[in-house]
C-alpha cells in the first residue's frame, strides 16, 4: 500500500506521538487525504516523464537501489529540474519526491519569510542561517542511504551554520500530499537528527474544507510506563502536537483579503529558546505570528 510504503519505519519501530488535543477537522482532513501516486523504478527517462504528468505534489517511487539514486541525482542537475528528493530510504529502495506546485511552495515559503521579517526588530537577523531544501543525511545507517530535503528550514549561527548541521525549525508543505504523510516527514525530522531539530511546523492545504491546517510539533520526553525500569524509555522522546490551527475561506469574499479567512487555534507561537537554543536576552522574545497576520498568510497563498 502506498502509505505505509512512505513511512520510514516499520511499525513497530514507529516513533510514538501524542497531541495535547485532536480536533475534528484534524480527523477529517486525514480521512478525505487521498494516497500518493507511486510507481516502480524502470529508467531515469520513465521517471522524469511521469514527473512531468503528476497532478500533484508528491511522487512515491520504489524500487531505487543506492546506484540509481545517485543517477536520478545528477538528471535532476543536468536539466535543472525544481523537483526535491524529500525522502531517500537505501534499505527499503524508497524514494519520494516533491513537485513544488505553486500552492504548496507558497504554504512554506510565506509563512518562513515572515519568520525572517519578525527577526529583524529583535535584531537577530544576523544569528540565523537558512537552511532551505539542503540535503542532510542521517550519520547512521546505509552510507549515504538515509537523506531529506526539506521546504523551509533554518537554525541558529554559530550552532548550526555548519555543513552537516540540522536545523532547529523545519515547516514541511502539502498540497495533495496527506496529512499522514506530512507527520511522517515530522516524525522523520525528529528521530534522523537524533533530536536536534526542535520545531517542525506542518502546513497542509485542505481543497475539500477550502481550509489551511497549522501544526505545530515539539517533541517531549516520554513518560515512563507503569512498571518499566529501563532507561531506555524513560529517556525516549516523542514527538507532541502542542497547537493546532485551521484557517478557512468564507466562501463568499475576495480570496485575496485577509478578512475573507477565519481563523481558529489563536496566534501560532514560536518558543525562542528551541529556535536559538538559549534563553531570550533583552529586546528577544518568542516569535508570535498573530491571528491578522495567519489571515494575510492565508490571503498571499490562496489559489485565485
Amino acid at each position: 500500500m502506498a502509505s505505509s510504503l512512505y513511512h520510514p519505519t516499520s511499525a513497530s519501530e514507529a516513533p510514538m506521538f501524542k497531541s495535547a488535543s485532536t480536533p475534528a477537522s484534524s480527523a477529517s482532513m486525514a480521512l478525505q487525504d487521498t494516497k500518493p501516486p507511486t510507481i516502480q523504478f524502470t529508467t531515469v527517462e520513465a521517471l522524469f516523464e511521469h514527473i512531468n504528468h503528476v497532478p500533484g505534489d508528491i511522487l512515491i517511487v520504489t524500487d531505487v537501489s543506492y546506484q540509481d539514486f545517485a543517477i536520478i541525482k545528477k538528471e535532476r542537475e543536468i536539466r535543472r529540474r525544481k523537483i526535491r528528493f524529500r525522502r531517500y530510504h537505501a534499505d527499503s529502495r524508497l524514494l519520494v519526491i516533491t513537485i513544488p506546485t505553486r500552492t504548496h511552495e507558497l504554504l512554506h515559503l510565506q509563512l518562513y519569510q515572515q519568520y525572517l521579517y519578525k527577526l529583524v526588530p529583535m535584531n537577530l537577523q544576523g544569528h540565523w542561517t537558512p537552511i532551505g531544501a539542503t540535503t542532510l543525511q542521517a550519520r547512521e545507517g546505509h552510507p549515504g542511504g538515509n537523506s531529506g530535503e526539506g521546504d523551509s528550514s533554518g537554525g541558529p549561527k554559530p550552532d548550526r551554520r555548519g555543513h552537516e548541521d540540522w536545523p532547529t525549525l523545519v515547516i514541511e508543505a502539502g498540497d495533495s500530499e496527506s496529512l499522514p504523510e506530512l507527520r511522517n516527514d515530522m516524525r522523520w525530522w525528529f528521530s534522523t537528527s537524533n533530536h536536534e531539530v526542535k520545531i517542525v511546523i506542518l502546513a497542509k492545504f485542505n481543497h475539500g474544507e477550502r481550509s489551511i491546517m497549522l501544526e505545530k510539533w515539539e517533541e517531549e520526553e516520554r513518560a515512563p510506563r507503569q512498571g518499566a525500569a529501563t532507561t531506555r524509555w524513560s529517556a525516549a522522546m516523542e514527538p507532541v502536537l502542542q497547537q493546532t490551527i485551521t484557517i478557512t475561506y468564507d466562501n463568499t469574499g475576495d480570496p485575496g483579503n485577509a478578512a475573507s479567512y477565519t481563523v481558529n487555534g489563536g496566534a501560532l507561537v514560536l518558543e525562542f529558546r528551541l529556535l536559538f537554543l538559549r534563553d531570550p536576552g533583552p529586546g528577544e522574545g518568542d516569535i508570535v505570528f498573530s491571528i491578522p497576520e495567519l489571515q494575510s498568510y492565508a490571503a498571499d497563498v490562496w489559489p485565485r
